[in-house]
């Protein structure tokens, strides 16, 4: 098979497939080392990015997929928005990121993190898809452990949850504790 003829043959199958697909199945098909498949697809990647095409071959939960170009994703997002609320709560997006962030974790765990009970969060973004059973804690009752699972890393466009921002990033300075610190220390005389 010459460059082109996988070039085509790597387009054909992504353009199909539901869920990203691996170099090592593509290498399968198409009877190719999966070095030589990785090089072709990153090729394909490249040309779109330097075309500016509306969608670009993203690496994704270990495989490859076509998808939106970043930069098209205002309108996207109203074309797919339109009548349709799918939208995750701000519990079930809390909930989410401690699963992501401290995988594997229980619902007891989540719950003393949240300070609620996220029996019916989880329940959610179990349904959803997004997370789904690990293993079970070793321990009295040996809890569920929740993980994230492929679909979220597609949903986020990431290839593993490594990849996440830095949880750093998302607390506060120490200047910034310090401030709210006095905001809430009682005055003098009260």
């Amino acid at each position: 098979m010459n460059d082109d003829e996988l070039r085509a043959a790597i387009e054909a199958v992504v353009m199909v497939a539901i869920e990203p697909v691996t170099p090592g199945l593509m290498a399968e098909l198409f009877e190719e080392p999966a070095e030589r498949v990785e090089l072709a697809a990153n090729r394909i990647a490249r040309d779109l990015e330097a075309d500016r095409r509306g969608f670009v071959l993203a690496r994704i939960a270990g495989g490859y997929r076509f998808q939106t170009h970043p930069d098209q994703a205002l309108y996207v997002e109203r074309f797919a928005n339109r009548d349709v609320s799918h939208r995750l709560s701000t519990a079930a997006l809390e909930t989410l990121a401690i699963i992501a962030y401290r995988q594997p974790v229980s619902r007891s765990q989540i719950s003393s993190l949240r300070g609620v009970n996220v029996d019916g969060v989880v329940r959610l973004l179990e349904q959803r898809g997004y997370i789904e059973p690990v293993g079970r804690a070793e321990g009295p009752g040996q809890p569920v452990l929740f993980g994230t699972t492929d679909l979220l890393l597609e949903r986020l466009g990431i290839d593993s949850v490594g990849q996440l921002p830095p949880i750093e990033d998302f607390l506060p300075g120490p200047d910034m504790v310090g401030e709210l610190e006095d905001r809430l220390r009682p005055a003098v005389g009260d």
